[in-house]
């Protein structure tokens, strides 16, 4: 037993870990901030999906004479998927496009965090659109993976 639980725990010392806790996912990076972030954006570009927004959260900060740890938000998605989405359940249009909050916590780890797509739909009431749910889900889980792994 303690060989296979060896063999189990070596096995994802090689995936970004990831956990979720209160609807969101959080995706254990192996890369800097904006390293983790320019790997998701080339992600979600390489699967056709729209990017709309890149936000600096830090830079934002510092305009106003204030410091924050590392963090940008990415922006994006596809229209065919979220508006069939958006039919399902009218209110999901305030948490789309998806969105990925790359960002370094107090002891200098990085993470990249979205919004649990199942989350989503059971907190809007979505009825009808367990396929698309799951794509999505499966489509964020890959690009999260694709950002993070080293």
């Amino acid at each position: 037993m303690r060989y296979v639980i060896g063999i189990v725990f070596s096995l994802f010392c090689f995936v970004p870990s990831a956990s979720a806790e209160n609807g969101l996912v959080n995706v254990k990076s192996a890369h800097g901030v904006k390293a983790t972030t320019d790997r998701l954006e080339a992600a979600v570009k390489e699967k056709g999906l729209n990017v709309f927004m890149r936000i600096d959260h830090a830079a934002g900060a510092a305009t106003v004479g204030e410091k924050i740890r590392p963090m940008e938000l990415l922006i994006f998605g596809s229209p065919a998927v979220g508006t069939k989405l958006i039919q399902c359940g009218q209110t999901m249009g305030i948490d789309l496009p998806l969105k990925a909050l790359i960002w370094e916590d107090d002891k200098g780890t990085v993470w990249l965090s979205y919004n649990d797509p199942k989350y989503l739909a059971s907190h809007h009431a979505v009825t009808g659109c367990d396929e698309v749910v799951k794509k999505v889900e499966a489509v964020l889980s890959s690009l999260a993976q694709m950002a993070a792994a080293p």
